[in-house]
């Protein structure tokens, strides 16, 4: 059974800097595009940053330049390093994995989620 576990998180003043990770675990085939989304209160669940398997990355125009999302394949580990916090950053910060299960020969896809992160930034 496939299951992400984040750490990471925490309270910090503005521009300061926090590092989440995300491990996954289980029975896993390959793992392709992992992600970060966030949500904050009465707020929509939004993409933060991707990478791929061959580490091309996408972020959130709001993140850009502070945030840097990488992955260790070896360890089926992504990160998210974030800088110059903003109070704007606050949320739930989720990992998201797109991976494979099972053998070559039967392999399923799917997506699976962390249990949640709290970022808290402070004024």
């Amino acid at each position: 059974q496939v299951q992400l576990v984040e750490s990471g998180g925490g309270l910090v003043q503005a521009g300061g800097s926090l590092r989440l990770s995300c491990a996954a675990s289980g029975t896993i085939f390959s793992i392709d595009t992992m992600g970060w989304y966030r949500q904050a209160p009465g707020n929509q669940r939004e993409l933060v940053a991707t990478i791929t398997s061959g580490k091309n990355t996408n972020y959130e125009d709001s993140v850009k330049g502070r945030f840097t999302i990488s992955r260790d394949n070896a360890k089926n580990t992504v990160y998210l390093q974030m800088n110059s916090l903003k109070p704007e950053d606050t949320a739930v910060y989720y990992c998201n994995v797109d991976l494979y299960t099972g053998t070559i020969f039967s392999i399923k896809r799917g997506t699976y989620w962390g249990q949640g992160t709290q970022v808290t930034v402070s004024s």
